[in-house]
């Protein structure tokens, strides 16, 4: 699979969650856990469901049990790692070269943090992951990489740190650029910056970084 779509049991549109969807119709679909009801409300079944359970509407996890031949993988409550990080190993796994992962936002915002770090095991694994809703795309990076303007999710740009100190930050063709700056954890220069070129280049000898793509 060179592609997999992960929908999570956070906040999701469901007209987006469908359009999306449609988008990657040759996506491996992963459900997880209270994600898989917005799959089924709109008839979809996915490859696999993961998840402990806890939180999904009893009578659609036992539709897809006892009515699909979807691969469905149940975990202990008390386990180690978050639903959704079992569901972003799975799709690396299975050779994914692109993980898009939906419902990863909203609702609680400790979920929300927990998801974004969980990028960065796709990021040590050369693997493209983002997060998607409405209004946002976000995803980490461990090295230089330039975005072009056209194929910007949204008109604002936004890089944070996510491991210490960033030394040596560049970012070009923005319309506040920076030159050899030391990105901190509290540094906020960096929100809500904008293309000013067709192309915005990020550039930095080491560590790892959030970035994220917005529009209002």
């Amino acid at each position: 699979m060179n592609k997999t779509l992960i929908v999570s049991g956070g906040t999701l549109d469901i007209e987006f969650a469908k359009k999306v969807i449609g988008e990657n119709e040759d996506a491996c679909i992963i459900g997880v856990d209270k994600g898989v009801e917005y799959l089924y409300a709109l008839q979809v079944t996915p490859q696999y469901i993961v998840g402990d359970f806890d939180s999904i509407d009893p009578e659609v996890i036992s539709y897809y049990r006892n009515e699909t031949h979807v691969t469905i993988r149940e975990y202990n409550p008390r386990k180690d790692a978050t639903d959704t990080e079992i569901a972003l190993r799975l799709g690396i796994t299975l050779g994914s070269k692109e993980i898009i992962i939906l419902g990863a936002t909203g609702g609680r915002i400790d979920h929300l943090w927990a998801n974004i770090q969980t990028l960065t095991v796709a990021c040590e694994a050369g693997v493209y992951a983002y997060i998607l809703d409405e209004r946002n795309k976000i995803w980490v990076i461990n090295k230089s990489c330039s975005l072009r303007r056209e194929e910007a999710y949204g008109p604002y740009l936004s890089v944070f740190t996510l491991q210490g100190e960033v030394f040596d930050f560049n970012l070009k063709g923005t319309k506040w650029p920076l030159t050899y700056h030391t990105l901190k954890p509290c540094d906020s220069l960096t929100v809500s910056n904008q293309f000013d070129a067709d192309t915005v280049e990020i550039a930095f000898p080491a560590g790892m970084l959030v970035v994220m793509e917005t529009k209002d």
